[in-house]
């Protein structure tokens, strides 16, 4: 009996020219919004306002959203789906170190511990609850532009982009504040939905304010990896690294 001819082999997956630079950006922006900013409450004067004090970390965390909206708008739901993945993993990891390192008995004469545990020793519900809430909300967000994109044919980047944002900032918000301050003495209970409101309106206004940014970073990515993606056929389960 003749054997059966062997199958074709597979196409080589699809080389880009910046899709790895806009994932380390993701990555890095993502773990100092984490590492860096939450250690400190700043405070500024706005005019017509007064005082506003917020976490440090909100201008980070936003910037995130808008290269999970670059990356899902030129590469596609899949491809984004990889880098969630690696900034989850690469959150946990600095997260394990850091509590490491924070537990480590310091030498004799380091008189730096106290303020080392405050800007590195977050709690185990913090970083849980963070965790949690970049997985839900990024993967939300993502699933959101890329329906969109196809409902809309392409057309109205603007809508896609701060539409993806609110639902998936409003999520994370939800889920980030009860998880990690609920009957946690930090925060007053009472105070959480004014937290969250506060923290959710100013994510979204950085992504508002970042929009004539967001097209020319995507407009110069489509024409340099000769890439527009549409996710009609992708299977948009987040517990999966293929493409």
């Amino acid at each position: 009996m003749p054997s059966s001819p062997n199958p074709p082999p597979a196409a080589p997956a699809r080389q880009y020219r910046y899709y790895e630079f806009v994932m380390a950006a993701f990555v890095a922006v993502y773990l100092c919004s984490n590492l860096i900013g939450p250690a400190k409450a700043a405070q500024i004067t706005l005019p017509g306002w007064g005082p506003m004090t917020f976490g440090a970390g909100v201008l980070f965390f936003p910037v995130s959203y808008i290269f999970g909206d670059i990356l899902t708008e030129v590469y596609g739901y899949a491809r984004a789906r990889r880098v969630i993945w690696a900034g989850f993993a690469a959150m946990l990891f600095a997260s394990a170190m850091a509590a490491i390192v924070v537990a480590l008995p310091p030498a004799p004469g380091w008189v730096h511990q106290p303020a080392y545990e405050i800007a590195y020793g977050s709690t185990w519900r913090i970083v849980g609850a963070s965790l949690c809430a970049f997985f839900c909300g990024e993967f939300v967000n993502a699933f959101i532009l890329a329906r969109m994109k196809i409902h809309s044919q392409g057309r109205h980047l603007w809508q896609r982009t701060i539409g993806s944002t609110i639902v998936g900032e409003g999520v994370d918000s939800l889920l980030f504040y009860p998880l990690a301050f609920w009957n946690a003495g930090l925060i007053p209970n009472a105070l959480l939905p004014t937290v969250m409101l506060t923290q959710f309106v100013s994510k979204v206004g950085v992504e508002v304010l970042f929009t004539p940014l967001t097209y020319a970073v995507v407009s110069a990515l489509k024409r340099a990896e000769h890439e527009d993606h549409y996710d009609v056929g992708t299977a948009f389960t987040p517990f999966s690294i293929r493409l």
